[in-house]
């Protein structure tokens, strides 16, 4: 890992012409590029309408193979703008077989790796169950960092992030940055006070796992409400809040509301300063850990 590193979050909008979106999210890698990013990241599904809000099997048209057209698309700008680039892929694996996939892509290299989102919620307005298969856990899935030319990254996704053992497992696999890409939002019917807890709970949560494993964080969601096209339900009302914070969970960026642009010089150095004065990976009890890959304790 280098001692500093300029990283970028793109903010956006996205809409079911995935052409549209795509034009966006390179817009906005272009723009944070010229500014000095060397690793840029997009949010979940950026190159699409957030669809997991109703059950459809006509919207498995919209996946697409690691290396079909989005995928080359972005592995082309990454090299172009000679930048570490991380997208989002809804991944045809094969017949009936998707994957909600971030993809990672290092320059001239192209795709250097990809992770395949592993914790998948089935809740009203996100049916990601119906659309997604968790990953693998082998040994090069899973919770294993991506390596690139600025360094280790421990990419996860979206639901993975409520989740301290998928964040701490990245950390012991030696990741060097922690990254979220998301897309999380509001049921329009929801007050004000709700609405606060939970956007809240989302961003302290994710600190968190930087204070727990001395690792800076990166979060990059979506904006805007997209409706529910099966006028079920209101739709979603996506709170934006992307940020960047370091190894103490301090926030050292903080999007609104809106599209917007992240720019952040990263002191890596950082990282291995605070190990060292709160040192919470010398003092884990892992003899006494055994319970935790049970479902509960009864």
């Amino acid at each position: 890992m280098r001692s500093t590193v300029t990283v970028g979050l793109v903010q956006q909008a996205a809409w079911p012409d995935k052409a549209k979106s795509l034009a966006e999210s390179e817009r906005g890698v272009r723009e944070l590029a010229a500014r000095g990013a060397q690793l840029v990241m997009l949010q979940e599904l950026h190159a699409t309408h957030y669809f997991c809000q109703y059950e459809d099997p006509a919207l498995f048209d919209l996946a697409e193979p690691l290396d079909g057209p989005s995928g080359q698309r972005l592995a082309a700008l990454a090299a172009e703008l000679d930048i570490v680039l991380v997208g989002s892929l809804f991944e045809r694996r094969a017949a009936g077989l998707y994957h909600n996939t971030a993809v990672v892509y290092d320059r001239q290299r192209g795709r250097v790796g990809h992770y395949r989102k592993m914790h998948i919620p089935d809740d009203p307005g996100f049916y990601e169950k119906f659309y997604f298969t968790p990953g693998d856990v082998d040994a090069t899935q899973g919770f294993q960092p991506i390596d690139t030319s600025l360094g280790r990254l421990g990419l996860l996704v979206c639901w993975d992030q409520w989740y301290p053992e998928a964040a701490r497992l990245m950390a012991l696999a030696g990741a060097e940055l922690l990254l979220y890409p998301t897309a999380i939002g509001w049921h329009p019917p929801d007050d004000d006070d709700e609405k606060r807890r939970q956007k809240d709970a989302w961003t302290l949560i994710q600190r968190s796992h930087g204070v727990a494993n001395g690792l800076p964080v990166l979060v990059a969601n979506r904006v805007g409400h997209e409706p529910d096209h099966s006028e079920v339900s209101p739709g979603i009302d996506f709170w934006g809040g992307s940020f960047v914070c370091g190894p103490q969970g301090e926030l050292l960026a903080h999007a609104g509301e809106e599209s917007e642009l992240l720019l952040v010089e990263l002191d890596m150095a950082r990282g291995e300063e605070t190990r060292r004065i709160w040192p919470y990976l010398r003092d884990r009890r892992i003899d006494a850990y055994g319970d935790l890959t049970r479902r509960y304790r009864d």
